[in-house]
């Protein structure tokens, strides 16, 4: 049976994961892990750096081991990297570890969250509109496949987001429980 003491954020970068991770361990007093932020803590360099010298295939593989890790701690909440998906090795790990959001929103807030960001290696192009609808494209069916709960994080204001996923993972807390007695 599916485990629930974990809380997974997936998205797209930009959507809200960490400021919205952050806010929900704050509201369940649990600690808050950014598997982006491990892996930069672990190597002592940025992302950026990370793809520059590994590519995106070495940051993978050091993500994967960082998903592996976190998602052995209970009771925690998560913020994944944008990418964490493309590996199905952690679309099984979240899906079969813990509660999944998706966080989504439109690309025009993404570009206007992200404009001043200088740690995002993909979007390090000439067309960053473009290139946030090929990923989105690419992503979004292998973050449908992993949701337990999907929730437009730029139409509404943070504290509702929250507010929405508490009462979501609540509910699906006591459909587990009302199954497994």
């Amino acid at each position: 049976m599916k485990k629930l003491e974990n809380i997974y954020l997936i998205g797209l970068m930009g959507v809200g994961k960490t400021t919205i991770g952050k806010q929900l361990a704050k509201a369940l007093q649990r600690p808050f892990y950014d598997s982006d932020k491990v892996i930069e803590d672990c190597m002592g360099v940025d992302i950026p750096t990370i793809f520059s010298y590994e590519g995106e295939e070495g940051f993978r593989v050091r993500e994967q081991a960082a998903i592996e890790q976190l998602s052995a701690i209970p009771g925690i909440v998560m913020a994944t990297g944008g990418g964490a998906v493309i590996k199905p090795e952690n679309r099984e790990v979240l899906k079969s570890n813990g509660f999944v959001v998706y966080l989504h929103c439109s690309i025009d807030k993404i570009l206007y969250r992200t404009r001043h960001d200088t740690q995002r290696p993909l979007l390090r192009t000439d067309n960053p509109r473009q290139r946030l609808q090929d990923l989105l494209a690419q992503r979004d069916p292998l973050y449908m496949e992993c949701a337990d709960f999907k929730i437009d994080s730029g139409a509404l204001p943070g504290k509702t987001v929250v507010k929405t996923i508490l009462q979501q993972y609540q509910a699906a807390l006591e459909r587990h429980e009302s199954i497994a007695s």
